[in-house]
């Protein structure tokens, strides 16, 4: 589908026609490496200090290096570039965010509930990369780690009382945040992201259609005319110039366009599969931080898929963020595929633990019981 939806944004950027195709191939070839070695490196040595405190630092390092070195794509200073290639440091922060409260959560079990010392000082850090993320400006990706870290907090085993305090506290900063927002509203609100909503509410607006609108309004031709069956593979009408970002961001609509309702079904299917599956290992395992760690990575696919999907069909403001593991991209399929192999090696923990615990419950053998009784007389 990459190759597809990429053929003439390639040739629009003077490269060959399977650009894009070739590019992700080689990053699937990394990817798959990083899933492998994942999947067999004991996640348990994630939760250790040393670790948690070289994942804090590098994120942080990360995400402050972009306001010097970065590289502005799509009116958000949001890469770094590597050589020939370029990483988002923002899709690395994630797993991070993810690791580190899971984590620091399982460790605080015994006071989960004191919100002083057990709740509130690990969301330094969540809010600190959110922050850093938000003023790129990446309103997306800030908003999928902000919402993953709820997800971990919410299943983290704290009370509800615990829990709607926390809620509190967050209306308490919103409330004292409310006068630098709209004193700063010029800034914050740029005709950029201000453009983003004015197309989602009415695209078709005889203002609009041709501006903000214009990414919205194409993406519903796109699924329009793929209807049940769809055009067939490489048919699409509005990769032709006419969608933007064909290949990221709006590679559904693309989907939709070529292989219709099936093709649509089979990909939310498979990403549903991934998340249900995920949730059922964090349900499963007995390890809190094994148990937080599988369920954060799946919530990060299905939000992430969310976010993505309700921007394509007009059920939010379109906020640029990928399909998981269907978009074009480098650093969010290496991310994705490590996470996926966190989450392999979760299950697998979780496969011998069972094993174990049935050969430590197996009945002693009718001769050994015989050679003890006698003994014992």
């Amino acid at each position: 589908m990459i190759y597809s939806a990429s053929m003439v944004v390639a040739i629009n950027y003077d490269v060959k026609s399977d650009f894009f195709y070739v590019k992700q191939l080689k990053n699937l070839a990394l990817a798959f490496i990083a899933f492998g070695f994942c999947s067999f490196f004991p996640y348990k040595i994630y939760q250790s200090n040393k670790f948690l405190g070289t994942i804090m630092l590098l994120s942080v390092l990360g995400l402050i290096a972009i306001f010097g070195f970065g590289k502005i794509v799509n009116n958000a200073n949001s890469w770094l570039k590597v050589g020939s290639s370029s990483i988002q440091p923002s899709e690395f922060v994630k797993l991070s965010v993810i690791i580190y409260l899971s984590a620091v959560y399982s460790k605080k079990q015994s006071y989960i509930d004191n919100f002083n010392k057990g709740v509130v000082p690990p969301l330094a850090f969540l809010i600190l990369v959110c922050f850093l993320i938000l003023i790129q400006p990446d309103t997306g990706t800030a908003a999928i780690i902000f919402l993953i870290g709820m997800t971990v907090i919410l299943c983290s085993g704290m009370k509800l009382k615990t829990l709607m305090k926390l809620v509190s506290f967050g209306l308490v900063i919103a409330l004292l945040l409310s006068p630098i927002v709209i004193i700063k509203k010029d800034k914050i609100f740029s005709p950029t992201k201000m453009g983003r909503i004015t197309g989602f509410l009415d695209p078709f607006d005889k203002d609009v259609v041709d501006k903000e609108g214009h990414q919205l309004v194409n993406s519903y031709f796109a699924i329009g005319a793929g209807g049940i069956k769809g055009q067939g593979l490489g048919e699409s009408i509005e990769k032709l110039g006419y969608l933007p970002e064909p290949h990221t961001d709006f590679i559904m609509a693309v989907i939709a366009e070529e292989l219709g309702v099936f093709g649509v079904a089979f990909v939310i299917i498979g990403l549903a599969y991934i998340v249900l599956r995920g949730i059922y290992i964090g349900v499963k395992c007995k390890d809190t931080f094994g148990s937080l760690l599988a369920i954060g990575i799946s919530s990060m696919i299905a939000i992430q898929t969310f976010i993505n999907l309700g921007g394509v069909v007009g059920l939010i403001p379109i906020t640029g963020v990928p399909l998981p593991l269907i978009s074009y991209g480098g650093s969010s399929l290496l991310l994705l595929s490590i996470s996926l192999g966190i989450l392999v090696n979760v299950a697998m923990f979780i496969k011998y633990e069972e094993k174990y615990k049935k050969k430590k419950e197996k009945p002693v053998a009718a001769k050994s019981i015989k050679y003890n009784t006698f003994k014992v007389h």
